[in-house]
This record gives structure tokens, sequence and C-alpha cells, in this order.
């Protein structure tokens, strides 16, 4: 594969704490309930809109502007608390880098924030093409994300690979029309990845390698 095109949250970094966290800030201040941090695993990989609308009570749906604002100022600012790489990915995305591998992010979350967080944790040189969320294109599974980077980048799709720890990734992908890798090592399980179609199941990072390169 010429270009690898990976998901964020689940998949390169373990962000669920601090998204708990900003998400039930935004609960915490409009008097709502709060959730057991295990709940996210379901809540979040839709964008920041859909996990806004899950986390609120459903005879409340009108206040999701507010909870909105409200998650943005404190995830602006506490993103990095809890939030950390998965063991193993620099190291994989270093070997796929090079073999001469181009990496590219695509993921649902608000594009400034997807930049902010490959930023801190990855640095500036290890992925071409990072894209989150923005305005006119719609989320995963649809594909325009994908297909925007592969324009950018200049690539067919036999030679992309999308990776990802959710059943929107791999539709994403088989949405695109590329190869799709799914990791258990994220929010889901291997029955979603399975069912959704993934062409390789991933159990540790470094197997994304060998899909790849080998």
């Amino acid at each position: 594969m010429k270009t690898a095109i990976f998901d964020l949250d689940g998949t390169l970094v373990n962000s669920l704490a601090d998204i708990a966290e900003a998400s039930n800030y935004a609960m915490r201040s409009l008097g709502f309930l709060e959730h057991e941090l295990s709940s996210f695993n379901y809540f979040v990989g839709d964008g920041v809109k859909k996990l806004m609308e899950r986390v609120l009570p459903d005879d409340r749906q009108e206040m999701i502007d507010t909870a909105l604002e409200l998650y943005n100022e404190y995830y602006n600012e506490n993103y990095t608390v809890k939030t950390y790489a998965y063991d193993g990915i620099r190291e994989t995305l270093e070997k796929l880098k090079s073999r001469g591998t181009v990496l590219a992010v695509a993921s649902n979350k608000t594009h400034i924030f997807t930049q902010n967080v490959i930023h801190h944790y990855f640095g500036d040189d290890i992925f071409s093409e990072v894209c989150g969320k923005s305005e006119g294109r719609p989320v995963k599974p649809d594909p325009a994300i994908i297909k925007d980077i592969m324009r950018k980048l200049n690539v067919a799709c036999e030679e992309c690979v999308m990776v990802g720890d959710t059943c929107i990734d791999i539709n994403t992908g088989k949405n695109a029309g590329i190869k799709t890798i799914g990791c258990l090592w994220g929010f889901r399980t291997r029955e979603e990845l399975v069912n959704a179609g993934a062409d390789f199941i991933a159990e540790k990072p470094e197997d994304i390698f060998r899909f790849i390169c080998e």
C-alpha cells in the first residue's frame, strides 16, 4: 500500500476519558445527569454534535448548541489531561514512513481539535495530511474525507488502506473503495469489525505494518 489513512480517537490515541470529562462538564453545567466512562465507547465516533445528542436527555435536545459550546470550551483546555498514544503506535508509524508509506489522518473529531491532538502527540512530520470534521463535508462513514485525502495525495483506491477501530471506519473505507484494517485496542469489539467486513484485523499496532508492508 502506498498510503495508510488512520482514524484518530481509539486508533492512534485513547482519548475517551478526556472526551467523557468534557461531555460531563457540559451536562453538569446544564444540571443534567453525567454518564459513566464505559458509555462513551458507543457515544463517540460520529462527531461531536452526535455525541452531544447522545449525552443530552432525549427531552432536552434543544440544548445541543449550548452543550456544544460548553464541551468545546472545556475540551480546548483539557484535551491532553488523560489522553495518550497507544503503546506501539508511534513505532509502527515511523516504520511505515521509513518504508515509504504516506500517512494521513481522517477523523470525525472537529478539524482544529484533530490538528491539535496530532501536533501534541505526534508532531508535524509523520502525517502528510490531517483532516477532521469541517463545515460542508459530511462525516464518516461518508467517504468524502477519504476522497479529499486521496485527491490531495494523488493516490488511487488500490494504493490506499483505511485503519480504524469502529464499524464507522470500516464502512468509510468500503464506501471509498479501499482496503480496511480494524484495530482491536480501540473503543469497539472484534465482532463489530468483522461484521463490518474489515479486510484485516490488527490485534496490536505492529500488525498494521505486517499487513501493509510484508
